[in-house]
């Protein structure tokens, strides 16, 4: 059962450690030298009945409100919300992750200049780090779009070594989420309740787009309710049933689904060690995969090893921390999964 939604806290978020990065001794060890398949995933561009509206007063005028956003499904999210009362701005670019992303003095600037900044939270945006307090924007309302969803915690995720370093190796610090897997926005079901609290932080922040920000987030809502209805009856057959990924940002969407997910790394800048490669054969072997999911953020293709050796194939599970030009759009989000759910079903042999 998740959570009842809280009203979103607008304080700026705690300090995080430092993510771990990747060893290119090991990744040549592990046979992550050949290069990994493209997104297949694109933005659907077509107009459609729920796109976002504007408030007549806004109409030709320099939009109400200035929103930064911090990565993907953050932005998608916030867009589909504020269509045209607010100007959204994403603060990475779009080919960087937040795994990856080292802060500028640009985006300080960026914060000084805006009036809401909509975060994922749970340490997903370790960049956050200092920042805000740089920005100097006291006027600044931070909105936290996980507050109140219902979380896991890191070291409960079945298969985790986040409390234990490998045979032979020392522990890395600040190579794990932090306390909670942070990729709620994965399962859209909870995505449903960020979008509620995005809107939620934009109303506090601009009272009179109340009904503008109610009347898109609430046509968004429905497309998300559709999307979520479609990997229920898709996915009903394979309750129970593990699939692989290459790190884990699927304990949510498997949590809702009623599947177990399966992961090689806890981040992709991670070690794979002789452990984790023997957990994933298990995984795929017991639930007799036909696919394992790597995603198009990857850095080579870490599973064609894995893939020759098991007889499968190799496919994508996209978590949208990265994407193209046209991926900051809502309609991205609802594509890209659906796109995610066709590759899951292939992999459960579907």
């Amino acid at each position: 059962m998740l959570c009842p939604k809280l009203a979103p806290h607008l304080t700026p978020m705690p300090a995080q450690r430092p993510v771990v990065r990747l060893s290119a001794a090991l990744l040549l060890a592990w046979g992550l030298g050949s290069c990994a398949p493209s997104p297949t995933s694109t933005a659907d561009t077509t107009a459609n009945s729920n796109a976002p509206t504007s408030s007549p007063e806004a109409a030709g005028s320099e939009p109400e409100l200035q929103v930064v956003t911090t990565f993907l499904p953050i932005t998608q999210f916030t867009k589909a919300v504020a269509g045209d009362r607010a100007e959204v701005t994403q603060l990475l670019p779009t080919n960087i992750g937040p795994h990856d992303y080292q802060a500028t003095p640009d985006d300080a600037q960026k914060l000084a200049t805006a009036d809401v900044l909509v975060e994922n939270g749970l340490e997903m945006e370790e960049f956050l780090e200092g920042l805000i307090d740089n920005a100097g924007n006291a006027d600044l309302k931070v909105v936290d779009s996980s507050e109140g969803i219902a979380t896991i915690r890191t070291e409960d995720i079945e298969g985790h070594s986040h409390d234990h370093a490998h045979e032979g190796e020392e522990k890395a610090e600040g190579h794990d989420h932090g306390e909670f897997n942070p990729h709620i926005w994965l399962d859209p079901k909870r995505a449903m309740q960020q979008v509620e609290n995005i809107r939620d932080g934009l109303i506090a922040a601009d009272p009179e787009g109340k009904p503008v920000y109610t009347a898109n987030a609430a046509a968004y809502l429905d497309q998300l309710k559709a999307l979520d209805a479609e990997f229920n009856r898709q996915l009903q057959p394979f309750q129970g049933k593990t699939f692989v990924t290459l790190h884990d940002f699927a304990p949510y969407f498997a949590d809702s689904y009623r599947l177990q997910a399966e992961f090689l790394v806890d981040i992709p800048e991670e070690n794979a060690s002789p452990e984790d490669v023997k957990r994933v054969i298990n995984a795929a072997r017991e639930s007799n995969l036909k696919t394992l999911l790597t995603e198009p953020q990857a850095v080579g293709n870490p599973f064609s090893a894995l893939a020759q050796d098991l007889n499968v194939q190799v496919s994508d599970f996209d978590p949208m921390e990265t994407g193209g030009p046209n991926s900051t759009e809502p309609e991205y989000y609802l594509t890209t999964m659906r796109q995610n759910l066709k590759n899951l079903a292939a992999a459960f042999g579907q």
